[in-house]
């Protein structure tokens, strides 16, 4: 099955081989599903930018790590001063060593914190990266499109050639009027301008596809696919109960964390710190050496920490709420996926073994009995007509299911191959 989002699992992709050369005769890259997934996951910037953060957060843990810093003073008193201390001679000098004893457990909580942080990055990364490889997926999904709307549109040109040649022959036997040529022969241009135009969306498809690993004149083919394909997937029910290890709702479980660590370091303000201070005095009189020091604790800790404590646990309340919300949007966008792809899936193949063979098997009869002149043009044409709208209906249907699946696998991190036997010209080894 080519749209098989194999990395949503895990990232092991062997790497392709893309071909840089610039002369013309080089044939192009074939390009998989999983090679274009491979290139996105190796050069796209979000993901990069993601890393990058990575750096930071850990600027920030060594920063956290760090206790307070200590600090030399020097002191000068009785300096300057009116009558008898105007003299500087008068001035006593002490030089001071101070800190901070950190209480409550402060640097522990800073710590906790910032990894708490840093752990938090790859969960983050993983679900850009899952968002990234759908992406892909559906890009890879317009130029499959492209490609087998052009593969109707031969189908088409094919039906409104023979068309032509049975009315020209009609028409050399007397038996029908040149208008009936003429209106062949337009609905041949027509056919043969939804080709053209089907190849100009598949160029745009594949510079669209290209743009996300940052190529700017793509060269590559895509790989032989059938959009008609479909694997059969679990009910919704089942496929609800994967939600709960996506990374969208697993990234819950470290936000936890982090809001549990801003609460731990919020409530250890509520200890004070204790800033301490020792030195050394000059006694200038008599030139003889004192030891002073000091502490000093600020009041009122408590009361000043309470806010931030409050505004943290509530932080930390709330989140549970949020992790609800979103279990419910992923599960209302599960269900709609699901519903839409089984309704898509059904048309595929009810149009496949009950509307098309039958429809085939008219325009046949129909070309038969118009050469013999038993019916009119417009009677072969609309059968022609009614065929060729019928294949691009499912083919529609056939798309729609197939951008419900990247959907689905998005949401559920698992990836659903259809069987070879549904379509041995359209999946990939």
């Amino acid at each position: 099955m080519w749209l098989r989002l194999a990395a949503l699992a895990a990232l092991a992709i062997a790497p392709c081989v893309h071909a840089q050369a610039p002369s013309p005769i080089v044939p192009p890259d074939v390009l998989t599903l999983d090679d274009a997934v491979a290139r996105v996951a190796r050069t796209h910037p979000d993901l990069r930018l993601i890393d990058a953060r990575r750096g930071g957060l850990q600027a920030d843990f060594d920063a956290a790590s760090l206790r307070p810093a200590l600090r030399a003073g020097l002191d000068i008193e009785n300096a300057l001063g009116s009558g008898q201390a105007r003299a500087v001679r008068q001035a006593e000098t002490t030089l001071t060593l101070a800190g901070v004893l950190e209480r409550g457990g402060k640097l522990d909580a800073r710590r906790t914190l910032a990894q708490a942080r840093i752990d938090a990055l790859a969960l983050q990364r993983e679900t850009q990266r899952l968002d990234l490889l759908a992406d892909v997926a559906r890009r890879y999904l317009a130029v499959v499109s492209a490609r087998a709307q052009q593969a109707i549109a031969e189908q088409d040109i094919a039906q409104r050639r023979r068309t032509v040649a049975g009315a020209r022959q009609r028409l050399q036997a007397g038996a029908s009027p040149e208008s009936v040529v003429l209106t062949a022969e337009a609905a041949l241009a027509r056919a043969e301008l939804s080709r053209a135009r089907a190849e100009q969306q598949e160029v745009a498809a594949r510079q669209h596809l290209a743009a996300l690993w940052g190529e700017r004149a793509p060269r590559f083919d895509i790989a032989p696919a059938d959009p008609l394909a479909l694997p059969d997937i679990a009910d919704a029910a089942d496929l609800a109960a994967l939600l709960d290890g996506t990374p969208e709702l697993a990234q819950f479980a470290d936000e936890r964390r982090v809001r549990e660590a801003r609460v731990r370091l919020a409530r250890t303000a509520a200890t004070p710190d204790i800033d301490w201070q020792v030195g050394v005095r000059r006694l200038q009189e008599g030139g003889d050496m004192a030891l002073v020091g000091g502490v000093s604790l600020p009041l009122g800790g408590a009361r000043r920490a309470a806010p931030e404590i409050r505004s943290a646990e509530a932080d930390l309340a709330a989140l549970e709420i949020e992790r609800e919300s979103r279990d419910v949007a992923l599960y209302s966008t599960l269900a709609d996926a699901h519903g839409r792809y089984r309704v898509a899936q059904l048309d595929v193949q009810r149009t496949r073994t009950d509307v098309l063979p039958p429809l085939l098997r008219a325009e046949q009869a129909a070309e038969r009995a118009y050469r013999a002149g038993a019916i009119s043009y417009l009677e072969w044409a609309q059968l022609q007509s009614e065929t060729t709208a019928t294949r691009r209906q499912q083919l529609d249907a056939a798309l729609d299911a197939q951008v419900a699946l990247i959907e689905i696998q998005r949401l559920t991190g698992q990836a659903f191959v259809a069987a070879p036997a549904a379509s041995p010209e359209g999946t990939t080894p």
